[in-house]
């Protein structure tokens, strides 16, 4: 297209024109000549237009890119046919031609300008390009002379060559040949040493040497397989002789390694494991006899709980004939017993063969720790194990634990009759297997080994029989349950078990305990289904107990009502004193178990008579603090010749002979028997009322003032009457310790002068609060006691004491005694009473003991 846009513009015809009439006249100018020639004729040419161009010419793509025609030329998808098409139909062909005729000129006067200033450096180009001719037909010629040279040597070296390659391939023959003798008499020679042993031990079995047989049959096997020697006559030959022979050392090697394993022999073991390990088959040898433990293993406990083989066996062979079973495992009628006994037996023979396998295994890998081969030193263990891989006897015991936990939980859901056995017989099962773990950990204790069953292991094999262990559990929890309903029967209230009935509840909790008792760990757990059971017991046995206006009264004979709460309260003391008796034996776990429980059923026990009990000594303790209303101060009676009791004492007197007929002696056991030692409930309450009525009629009888001669005769009189009342229909009175030891005490005490009393050894068995009160009834009547100067009641002061300890006590003696002492300085006495000092210093002792007490 630029052709014709040069032959149409002027500029590019002349040009053009001078360019080829120089060409013509001067034929041999040089193309440098000629484009000096056109450089020259292009400025001639150069319109003389007057303008000067101070800056060279703008690009002209730079105006092509914003001109609306000529931009359309710079499109890469520009179509020749489609611009004519517009043009045509816009009727602007002449000015788009026009317009394209200048942008010719334009380019031309580009084009001229940029061959004009690059001139030099075209020339330069121009020079190397002729430098690069010449230099390549030099290489042209160079490269023909080499080819002809490459051609004469390779016919000269291409015979001696196909000499040397045919000589090389026979000197590798004769090498490979050579090597494949060699390597066949070393087979022959090695065969002919293995032949001469096993000829050996065709005569003397005991002679043969196992580990070198092994050993070369491995060497053989390993040369005829790493140098190819399969299809040599000779090699094929003793190949097949040595394959035979390697049966049969394979077999020995076996026999001696079970045998070892069987005897627990690690002389054997290791002879045995030597043989497998020279004929390079350790590893998989040992992965073959765990695989075999494991296959025994699982059948036999497969075997164990197969109801059909065990039915078969009990009744003669017949499916379903006499101890047949049926689709539920359940046996028919007259095989139960049988098929129990079998199952049992099963069981022991299962638990016996899976202890033999552990610990061979065990055993085999022991030796396998230990055993070096004699030679390469390398410890056979590590052959048979690699990094990350379980010890044999984890892989062996895994897969028993997976196979019994599996047949344990089939049994109980597919097999009734084995459900039952090993639920009701779940101490018998779990001996077994406790038995069993016992047995492995016994047998393979062993110093700087590790043992057979790790703790981890045991715990999944008792967890296979916790299905059957929680079922044993809520049977026994029913038994009792059912047991204590009967007795106890929600619906009824009023009832009272016969004590016929109390004891076989009581005779169900020994049963149970003695059927686990061999194994702490079951003990615990039943003990603890036991505990619920004494927990129902002492609720139901609480909703029987009568609560009402007729449980508390004792002024008349015994209710109906005090009467049932009588015997509620005897039944449960028997069951808490037999089944205590019962944890006796037992270890202190199980004691801490139950006692919670059995503190339960003893506090209803305590709560059905409490209420009585506090009633009777809330009456004695109103007759004593009668004697408040006695007057105990006149020196005109003679009570020397009054033999009689206060009437205080006679009431109360009267009050414990009637508690005793019409209570005490429906409750207490007899007083032999409570001289023994045997405390119940009953007898315990009592003790503590006795010891109650004696400190308080001591504490009140130090109240007591004023006190004359005669006074003290007719108190002490009361103190016997006392003494014997108690002691008679209450409680012995020489079992009841320091209380009775205050009374004893007390009756001197009153008689001794002012002077003895400090010095009496007497007052070590009275409190101190007693002595200090009874100082009270000898001092002056300014020195007003406590009750006096806060005019309390006799019984508003007792309850204050029972609130208080001997310190307070004393802070408020002190007190009393501090307004004496300020009394007698205002009135300016020069002394004090004799009681005054004595009580200050038995009140400091009190301040020493507690102080002493407290740093201690």
């Amino acid at each position: 297209m630029a052709s014709p846009a040069i032959q149409r513009s002027p500029i590019a015809s002349t040009a053009a024109g001078t360019i080829t009439s120089t060409a013509t006249t001067n034929s041999v100018s040089s193309p440098l000549q000629r484009l000096s020639t056109f450089k020259d004729r292009d400025r001639d040419h150069q319109p003389s237009s007057g303008l000067t161009h101070s800056s060279p010419p703008t690009d002209p793509l730079s105006s092509f890119s914003t001109d609306p025609i000529f931009s359309l030329f710079l499109s890469p998808d520009f179509d020749s046919l489609r611009f004519s098409s517009h043009a045509l139909s816009t009727g602007s062909a002449a000015s788009t031609a026009e317009n394209l005729q200048n942008g010719i000129r334009l380019l031309e006067q580009q084009l001229r300008s940029e061959v004009l200033s690059r001139h030099q450096d075209l020339l330069s180009q121009l020079s190397s390009l002729r430098d690069a001719e010449s230099a390549l037909s030099v290489v042209r010629s160079a490269v023909s002379s080499l080819h002809s040279s490459l051609r004469r040597v390779r016919s000269e070296i291409a015979d001696p060559n196909r000499q040397i390659r045919s000589k090389t391939t026979q000197l590798s023959n004769l090498h490979q040949t050579y090597e494949l003798l060699q390597f066949t008499i070393r087979v022959i020679r090695l065969s002919k040493k293995l032949r001469d042993l096993m000829a050996v031990s065709e005569s003397d079995p005991e002679k043969l040497d196992l580990m070198k047989a092994a050993q070369l049959h491995f060497e053989i096997l390993g040369l005829a397989s790493d140098n190819g020697l399969s299809g040599i006559d000779v090699v094929d030959e003793e190949l097949r002789w040595v394959s035979e022979t390697g049966v049969k050392l394979r077999a020995e090697g076996m026999k001696i390694l079970e045998r070892g394993l069987e005897g627990l022999n690690q002389a054997e073991v290791g002879s045995g494991l030597q043989v497998f390990y020279n004929l390079g088959e350790l590893r998989a040898t040992i992965d073959g006899l765990i695989n075999k433990y494991k296959n025994v293993g699982v059948k036999s406990i497969v075997a164990a709980v197969d109801m059909k083989a065990i039915s078969s066996t009990a009744g003669g062979g017949s499916g379903f004939g006499p101890g047949g079973v049926q689709r539920s495992g359940t046996p028919q009628i007259g095989g139960g017993a049988k098929a129990k006994e079998a199952l049992w037996q099963r069981m022991s023979v299962s638990m016996d063969q899976l202890h033999s396998l552990v610990v061979a295994v065990w055993h085999l890998q022991r030796v396998l720790s230990k055993k070096r081969d004699p030679f390469t030193h390398v410890l056979l263990l590590d052959e048979v194990l690699q990094d990350g891989d379980p010890m044999l006897t984890d892989r062996i015991w895994e897969a028993f634990v997976k196979s019994f936990a599996s047949q344990m939980k089939s049994a109980f859901t597919a097999s009734s009759f084995v459900k039952e056995i090993f639920t009701m017989g779940y101490p018998k099962l779990y001996s077994m297997v406790e038995n069993l773990l016992e047995r492995i950990s016994r047998d393979t204790d062993v110093k700087g080994v590790l043992p057979a069953v790790s703790s981890d292991g045991k715990d999944q094999m008792l967890a296979a029989i916790e299905i059957f262990q929680t079922a044993f559990l809520g049977l026994c929890l029913s038994r009792l349950s059912d047991l204590v309903n009967t007795v106890f029967p929600v619906s009824s209230r009023g009832s009272v078990p016969s004590k016929d009935h109390v004891s076989k509840i009581v005779l169900r909790i020994q049963e149970e305990i003695e059927a686990v008792q061999f194994n702490s760990h079951l003990t615990l757990l039943v003990l603890r289904e036991i505990g619920k059971v004494l927990r129902l017991l002492a609720e139901r046995a609480e909703y029987q107990i009568s609560t009402g206006p007729e449980a508390r009264q004792i002024t008349g004979p015994a209710t109906a009502s005090q009467l049932k709460n009588f015997a509620l309260c005897q039944h449960l003391q028997e069951v808490h004193t037999r089944v205590s008796s019962l944890m006796a034996g037992l270890p202190r776990q199980a004691s801490d178990v139950l006692s919670p429980h059995l503190d339960a059923v003893y506090g209803v026990a305590y709560l059905s008579v409490q209420s009585l009990f506090e009633a009777m000594l809330e009456r004695l303790k109103s007759c004593i603090l009668q004697i408040h209303e006695q007057n105990f101060g006149s020196a005109g009676i003679d009570s020397t010749v009054d033999n009689n009791a206060s009437p205080y004492m006679e009431e109360l007197q009267k009050q414990i002979l009637h508690f005793r007929s019409e209570f005490l002696s429906r409750l207490l056991p007899s007083f032999s028997s409570a001289s023994t030692g045997t405390e119940t409930i009953c007898t315990k309450l009592t003790r503590n009322m006795a010891s109650r009525v004696l400190i308080f009629f001591i504490r009140h009888a130090s109240l007591v003032r004023p006190l004359s001669e005669s006074g003290k005769l007719r108190m002490a009189r009361d103190m016997a009457e006392l003494e014997l009342a108690v002691g008679q229909n209450l409680f012995p009175v020489e079992q009841l310790g320091a209380h009775y030891r205050a009374l004893r005490a007390f009756r001197p005490v009153i008689f001794l002068e002012v002077s003895q009393l400090e010095a009496s050894p007497l007052l070590q068995d009275l409190p101190p609060s007693v002595i200090l009160h009874h100082l009270y009834s000898r001092g002056p009547d300014e020195l007003q006691s406590p009750i006096q100067k806060n005019k309390l009641t006799p019984l508003q002061y007792s309850l204050w004491l029972d609130s208080q300890g001997e310190d307070q006590i004393w802070k408020g003696i002190k007190a009393t005694l501090d307004d004496y002492a300020m009394l007698v300085r205002t009135r300016g006495d020069k002394q004090f009473s004799p009681v005054y000092p004595i009580m200050l210093r038995i009140g400091s002792l009190i301040s020493e003991n507690i102080a002493l007490s407290r740093n201690t």
